[in-house]
């Protein structure tokens, strides 16, 4: 009986041991949330979530079609870190809302486009044209210093993608600068003469920037859209990864052969 009993009772450590060593497998394991814009991001986030799974990170995408609410959920802890955004964005949005939030890395560029319905030719533009831009104060600059590289206007100099509708200087057009919400522009189309359109709007519209676009921002642009998360938590280890994933030879190869240079890889 004495030693039935010892049998049982080394059993039982056996048991024991091995059931934390499964815990400690499983806490190997991390779920990583991320916030993303439909498209491009979230088909890009899904091409490196394979990669992430051999790491021991298992994605979880959340979809945003604002460009507010990323960043409120990653402040709030809501989500780890969000992806639609570039860098002048975020730090504007964070001086603005008192946030700290930091970049983590830079993945891709979507070069801003100008469209129309009705036009197929700047040339053909005429005087007292209505033109959308973004109302956000980062990439409404960005789009009037576009306006001011195709030729339709004319800027304060040094101003640059920092500028407003007022440092307009030369409107020989006589442009009427309306601005419209970002996500909202691919409809001002039924309504104005031209719209500066980021290229994640574009497409989601099924509008190409590289073929539909009567202009296309020039590719020195630094509007690079990047991995955000709350400052501290760049050097965390799921995060690490994340990048190391996005910025494989894998996505590379997926953003370029899937969107032909609408999407531009930034690494």
């Amino acid at each position: 009986m004495k030693k039935l009993l010892i049998a049982l009772a080394v059993a039982s450590m056996a048991f024991a041991v091995a059931g934390c060593g499964g815990d400690d497998k499983k806490a190997d394991s991390a779920v990583l949330k991320i916030g993303a814009s439909p498209v491009p991001h979230v088909a890009i986030l899904n091409a490196a979530k394979p990669a992430l799974e051999k790491e021991g990170v298992k994605l979880e995408i959340i979809e945003f079609s604002d460009y507010v609410k990323p960043n409120l959920s990653l402040n709030d802890k809501e989500i780890d870190a969000n992806f639609f955004q570039h860098e002048p964005y975020l730090n504007a949005f964070c001086k603005d809302r008192g946030l700290n939030l930091v970049n983590a890395a830079k993945i891709h560029i979507e070069p801003m486009g100008v469209f129309s319905k009705n036009l197929k030719d700047l040339k053909d533009v005429p005087e007292g044209a209505k033109v959308a831009i973004p109302n956000d104060p980062t990439n409404g600059g960005r789009a009037l210093a576009i306006l001011e590289s195709a030729g339709l206007l004319k800027l304060k100099d040094g101003v640059g993608v920092n500028a407003v509708v007022g440092d307009i200087v030369g409107n020989d057009k006589k442009l009427q600068i309306v601005e419209i919400e970002a996500a909202l522009l691919p409809r001002s189309l039924d309504d104005t003469d031209l719209s500066v359109i980021n290229s994640n709007f574009a497409m989601e519209a099924s509008l190409n920037p590289v073929k539909d676009s009567l202009f296309l921002e020039p590719g020195e642009s630094p509007y690079a859209n990047i991995i955000a998360v709350r400052a501290g938590d760049e050097n965390r280890p799921e995060i690490q990864k994340l990048v190391k994933a996005l910025k494989s030879p894998e996505v590379k190869k997926y953003i370029e052969d899937n969107y032909k240079g609408a999407v531009v890889p930034a690494f």
